[in-house]
């Protein structure tokens, strides 16, 4: 949820005609991310948690590849976005580790 929020702040600062492109983009992925933990988590059975697990990994392979675009368009610069991206690194290696606990490799 920390990711989504800094995603918010982050995305407030790009252009206005971005509103409805890589600004919703950016905080739809990000929202997703917690989402779908939540969501696999309150299921009842390993295999649902596994399937919303890997969701979120897609979608914070989404929201890397939206910030890294939004770095080389501009919208925000390189040191400005490192705590992101650290971020998305620390939550993909928590996402693995837990897959992994729970036997989906």
């Amino acid at each position: 949820m920390s990711l989504a929020k800094s995603v918010h702040l982050l995305t407030e600062t790009f252009p206005a005609p971005e509103r409805y492109g890589i600004t919703a983009q950016m905080r739809r992925a990000a929202i997703a991310i917690p989402s779908n933990i939540a969501e696999g988590q309150a299921r009842q059975g390993t295999s649902d948690f596994l399937h919303f697990l890997s969701r979120a990994s897609g979608s914070l392979a989404e929201l890397e590849t939206q910030l890294l675009l939004s770095i080389d368009l501009g919208f925000c610069e390189k040191p400005a976005s490192a705590h992101l991206t650290d971020e998305v690194n620390e939550i993909q290696k928590m996402i693995a580790a837990i897959r992994r606990k729970l036997g989906g490799v």
